[in-house]
């Protein structure tokens, strides 16, 4: 099974790809940001130890974590979002490999994971190889201020938190370049896949 990283900047349209994986090919596609969500419910292994943390005031009323409720406070101080890395990162990390080990034993070909930090948790010494999903800043910026209702100074600031172009594509083995038609990326992407079959790099 080859184990692919998936990472790009905000805006850049990995949803958009993961989903045409998903479709097209034998795979499992994890994205890390819903995980995590899904280990801090209610019963999810991160749930009791970060509501030791915060306390129960950052409860809903349906007894789930008010996330904005919990932005607001490690916003507020940073020496709580590292406390609440320190219990959500390894338990997101080890239900990652469980994930990936039980694809590999269903027999799955691939196994993409999405994350925006693959390159900062060195992901690129685990996966076989990492994907960078890119897209032009003026394509970026037009569809965070459509999807996501953002403002420009909202978006410089985003983006500046972010890693620079040349530090994805010195990690990433290839470039998906998503600034046009959706068609055109899927066409990279088979024409890759293509490729590395036909190189004996994927078996059938």
């Amino acid at each position: 099974m080859k184990y692919i990283g998936v990472t790009g900047g905000v805006g850049c349209g990995k949803s958009e790809v993961l989903r045409f994986l998903e479709e097209e090919y034998d795979c499992e596609v994890l994205r890390s940001d819903e995980l995590a969500r899904e280990l801090m419910l209610r019963g999810g292994s991160c749930f009791e130890p970060v509501l030791a943390l915060f306390g129960e005031e950052v409860l809903g009323e349906d007894g789930e974590f008010d996330r904005q409720a919990i932005a607001q406070k490690v916003f507020a101080d940073p020496l709580l979002l590292e406390r609440l890395n320190q219990i959500t990162h390894p338990a997101v990390c080890e239900e990652i490999e469980r994930r990936v080990e039980a694809a590999r034993k269903r027999g799955r070909k691939f196994f993409f994971l999405e994350a925006a930090l693959l390159i900062e948790e060195k992901y690129d010494e685990i996966c076989n190889e990492l994907w960078y999903v890119y897209a032009e800043e003026s394509v970026r910026r037009k569809r965070l201020a459509r999807s996501r209702g953002y403002s420009e100074e909202k978006i410089s600031q985003v983006m500046a938190n972010q890693l620079s172009e040349d530090v994805f594509r010195k990690h990433c083995s290839f470039v998906v370049d998503n600034s046009g038609t959706m068609e055109h990326t899927r066409e990279q992407i088979r024409s890759y896949m293509r490729s590395a079959f036909e190189k004996g790099i994927i078996t059938e």
